[in-house]
């Protein structure tokens, strides 16, 4: 039944509220890559960043904001991020002009944080959000993320497989839905559409991180130009990884992640 404007406004503003708290540590992090620009540190800039990351991840623990096992789960993305950020920054694909104490090959600890960002927010959203998929082929969209993951690294040595894989994962995701709850109000959107908006949101993210200069990719050395729109994409193929990892994180679930039949109530 159609409610009117008033009641589409009101769950709008809903669904802003629950995406704000799920994005919550990754907001904590960006208000600190631009805080730490232009306060005196007694430490390294990103020595004081990685600290932020680690009381935050600390303080939303024991607020009850995480999980313990959630923030274990996160930790793996840090590890995983913070491997893709060795691997890159040493290709010469970004760098991190600032001093930092706290560095391995280069890259200050921090960095695995903002991988940590997308899975906190993936992990939030599941929650918050009570998110159930239909018609998921989760052994197809794995292969592809482990795929989509390597090919970022093999792409500087053999040809590009990022629109091959791209295919592949519309092939793999086509039909299936991400069903969530807003209010009391059950919705759904295709998830490959939830992939593109994910990765939108960390594209304009990313133009921030590099506006107040936590990295810098090579075009940015004179100055701050937007990021290169083709990093959308990118991110979006990334999130896969991210998202795949939760979803088999979430195994307990399989059977709503299996059969349609699970959300019919929405």
């Amino acid at each position: 039944m159609d409610r009117g404007l008033p009641y589409a406004f009101t769950q709008l503003l809903r669904f802003a509220w629950l995406e704000v708290r799920a994005c919550s540590f990754a907001i904590v992090l960006v208000a600190a890559m631009a805080i730490t620009v232009v306060v005196p540190l007694p430490i390294a800039r990103y020595d004081a960043l990685l600290l932020v990351g680690v009381l935050t991840s600390l303080a939303f623990w024991l607020l009850g904001l995480e999980t313990g096992r959630e923030l274990i789960a996160i930790a793996g993305f840090h590890v995983t991020g913070l491997v893709f950020e060795i691997v890159k920054v040493n290709l010469g694909s970004w760098t991190y002009p600032d001093p930092g104490v706290l560095t391995i090959m280069g890259v200050p600890l921090f960095s695995g944080f903002m991988y940590a960002a997308v899975g906190s927010y993936i992990v939030a959203a599941w929650r918050l959000f009570d998110l159930r998929l239909t018609s998921y082929r989760a052994v197809a969209v794995s292969l592809i993320g482990a795929g989509i993951y390597l090919n970022f690294f093999t792409h500087h040595w053999i040809i590009d497989l990022r629109w091959v894989l791209a295919v592949m994962l519309l092939a793999a995701c086509w039909g299936t839905w991400v069903h969530f709850t807003v209010g009391t109000e059950r919705y759904r959107m295709p998830l490959t559409l939830a992939f593109v908006l994910i990765g939108f949101f960390i594209w304009v993210a990313e133009n921030l991180a590099t506006l107040f200069a936590a990295y810098r990719y090579p075009d940015q050395g004179d100055g701050w130009t937007m990021v290169h729109v083709g990093k959308f994409g990118s991110w979006a193929l990334l999130v896969v990884v991210s998202f795949a990892m939760v979803a088999a994180w979430k195994g307990s679930s399989l059977r709503e992640l299996s059969h349609p039949d699970s959300a019919s109530t929405d």
